[in-house]
This record gives structure tokens, C-alpha cells and sequence, in this order.
């Protein structure tokens, strides 16, 4: 019990520094008041499913502590908890169905990306359990075509894991695509930074590899990278779906995708 309480209070904590991040990136003007508003939605609710199983739990061990309950009071005490948690349970559900809402209103907003590859280990359990939680919720908003949502998450997994392969891909290539749409050549090479970071890690991975490539096919001066990138990309066996998504890059570079 006191490690599932340690596990929630690590996720309250982490939850509540996502909050911070995305109000000073909405400060500097890299997040939109929407963007804003659905990442609190997003993390308030996840802090207050977090902060009503600690109450359950801090409740159960008072309980255990007293031992002065009889088996009688014991199942009505157990009967009524899960009656509340179904309640929540309920209340969770159609306030996590308005956060997907406000989730899919921001997709009009937002342009669409590719998302990444896999992740590294190396961290406590308690830890990994966070990180899974934020990249999932990170592919979510990268398949809702959310890309500033999915940058604030996958911005955290870095703060946890620096080295995380599927961070750093998606994280590079939404920085790379934003900042090249918009001109702003400071996310431009923010995202080609994190883009050879994920590559250097994970050398043997196709997908940040295809990534990089895309990104070099795309920057004036940079077609020899690309042409090498792609050579190491297509040597690593990628399949069938990234040597399709290679392919049109490969045909302007006059290669092969055999």
C-alpha cells in the first residue's frame, strides 16, 4: 500500500509540474489559450483521480490501524467503497469524455504530424510508470492532431528520461515541422538537435533515422546528409509502412527505397 501511495504522490507531483510547464510555455507564447485550458483540464482531472485513491488508502490503513472492526462492519465498509469508487469511476468517465472533447475542438487549430518510435529504460519503477503515462497521452494527442498538447508531454518524459527515444523523435519532429511552418528557426534546429539525439541514441531504430532524413531532405545545403540518412535508414530493415512514407523523399533524392 505505501508503495502504490508512493507511486501516486510521485504522479500528483510530476502532474502538477506539467501544469507549471505548460503555463509558462503559454507565457511565452508557444502554447494558445486553448491548448492551455485542455492541458489543465487534462492534468487537473488525472491529479484529482490521483488524490482520491490516496484518501481511500490513508482511510483503509486508519482502518487496519484501529482493528476494532467486526467482520459485519467490515464488508459494509468494503460494499460502500466500491460503491463510491463506481460513482467516481462514473464521474471520471464523462469528465474524461469532455476533456477529449475539448481535445478534438483544438484539432482545427492544429496541424498533423507523424509520431515516433520506442522508448529507453534506465529509470525507478515508479518512474516508468509516469513516463508510459505521458507518452501514451502524448500519442493521443499526436493521433488528435493536438501537436502543442503532445509537445507538453513529451517535453515532460525529457525532463524525466533526457534520453527517451520516442520523446525526443516526436518531440524533434513537431519542433522541426512547427518551426519550419512558422519560420522560426530557433525551434528549427531546437527539433534537428533532439531529431540526431534520438538517432545517437537508439542507432539501430529506423524510426528517428527516417525522421532526421525528412528533416535534412527538407533544409537547403543538406541534401548529403539526407542521401546518408537515408542509406542508414534503408540498411536497418525498416518496414513496410516507414519505407512507404520514405518513399516520395527518396524518389526527389533520386535513391531507391531497395
Amino acid at each position: 500500500m505505501s508503495e502504490r501511495s508512493d507511486i501516486l504522490r510521485d504522479e500528483i507531483a510530476l502532474r502538477e509540474a506539467s501544469l507549471r510547464d505548460a503555463r509558462a510555455e503559454h507565457a511565452a507564447g508557444e502554447l494558445t489559450d486553448d491548448a492551455l485550458d485542455a492541458v489543465v483540464a487534462r492534468e487537473s482531472a488525472a491529479i484529482a483521480k490521483c488524490q482520491a485513491e490516496l484518501e481511500e488508502l490513508a482511510a483503509l490503513a486508519q482502518d487496519r490501524a484501529s482493528g476494532g472492526a467486526s467482520p459485519q462492519t467490515e464488508h459494509a465498509a468494503a460494499a460502500g467503497s466500491r460503491s463510491r469508487r463506481h460513482r467516481r469511476g462514473f464521474l471520471f468517465a464523462a469528465f474524461g469524455c469532455f476533456v477529449v472533447a475539448v481535445v478534438v475542438i483544438l484539432v482545427a487549430a492544429l496541424s498533423p504530424r507523424q509520431p515516433g518510435s520506442s522508448a529507453t529504460g534506465g529509470i525507478t519503477q515508479s518512474q516508468q510508470a509516469q513516463v508510459s503515462q505521458l507518452l501514451a497521452d502524448g500519442e493521443v494527442d499526436v493521433a488528435t492532431q493536438s501537436d502543442g498538447l503532445a509537445l507538453v508531454a513529451f517535453n515532460q518524459v525529457l525532463s524525466i528520461e533526457p534520453n527517451n527515444v520516442e520523446a525526443l523523435t516526436q518531440s524533434g519532429w513537431l519542433s522541426f515541422s512547427a518551426g519550419s511552418t512558422d519560420k522560426r528557426p530557433a525551434l528549427v534546429m531546437l527539433g534537428v538537435a533532439r531529431l540526431r539525439r534520438a538517432v545517437e541514441a537508439a542507432p539501430r531504430d529506423p524510426d528517428p533515422r527516417l525522421y532526421y532524413a525528412i528533416a535534412a531532405a527538407t533544409t537547403p545545403g543538406e541534401t548529403s546528409l539526407a542521401r546518408q540518412q537515408f542509406r542508414s535508414f534503408l540498411s536497418l530493415r525498416p518496414n513496410a509502412t516507414l519505407r512507404a512514407l520514405a518513399t516520395p523523399w527518396l524518389r526527389r533524392l533520386g535513391m531507391r527505397a531497395s
